[in-house]
């Protein structure tokens, strides 16, 4: 791992000694912030390999800091280091513009091995894409909106977590397990039906505004989501 300039956006003074113990044994400078508003300024003021922020800050939420930094061009990577633990706030994390996402307690070990990835990723160029679309819809994870055609959905933060993911992989049969897994954290079970009332809230919502039937059933599989020019019964 080469020298890095990090910045810590931390309240926490055990965590942050820490953090910052282990990134100088590494080699790396470390610079400190206690506050979200300080470490947006500080952020925003100097060039840094990368950031790791907490969201739990005594002034501002981290999620407002992430999101603040991305919508002012800042684009060091971004780690999310913190105890909140739901899948709500990943999601909003990583599509708001982190790059990944660390729960506390953590291994240091485990920190070491997600930040030589994140900077490899970055190092590629394989920065973040915030914007998709498919057909008529179209979705802004920076700023969490949705789109079909001109008009604009307003969507819960269920319903959009679930487009999104749909929108990140347009075109593939995406079975039910696969989608509460990865939108949800949790494993499917075939007596609940959460994910397909979900499935018809998404549905009815964009046939608002189309008569395109986007999200199609695929029997005894799963869902796609896929462009067609023609409404076919799910």
């Amino acid at each position: 791992m080469k020298f890095m300039k990090i910045l810590v956006i931390e309240d926490d003074r055990i965590v942050r000694t820490l953090v910052k113990h282990v990134l100088e044994k590494e080699g790396h400078e470390v610079s400190i912030a206690e506050r979200g508003e300080s470490g947006e300024q500080i952020a925003l003021e100097e060039e840094f390999d990368l950031i790791i922020l907490d969201l739990g800050l005594p002034d501002k939420n981290g999620l407002d800091v992430c999101r603040t930094l991305r919508e002012n061009k800042m684009d060091s990577p971004i780690l999310i280091l913190s105890a909140y633990q739901n899948t709500d706030t990943k999601v909003t994390g990583l599509n708001i513009g982190a790059d990944d996402y660390l729960t506390k307690p953590f291994d240091n070990k485990e920190l070491l091995a997600r930040i030589d990835a994140i900077t490899r990723r970055a190092k590629k160029g394989e920065k973040p894409n915030n914007v998709f679309e498919c057909g008529e819809l179209k979705i802004d994870l920076l700023n969490r909106d949705f789109f079909v055609g001109d008009n604009k959905v307003l969507l819960t933060n269920n319903e959009f977590n679930l487009i999104s993911y749909f929108m990140k992989n347009p075109n593939r049969v995406l079975e039910k397990d696969e989608l509460t897994q990865n939108v949800w954290d949790i494993n499917f079970n075939t007596n609940t039906n959460f994910l397909n009332v979900y499935i018809s809230y998404l549905r009815k919502k964009i046939e608002e505004h189309t008569s395109i039937n986007y999200i199609q059933t695929v029997r005894k599989r799963g869902f796609k989501l896929q462009y067609q020019s023609v409404k076919e019964e799910a």
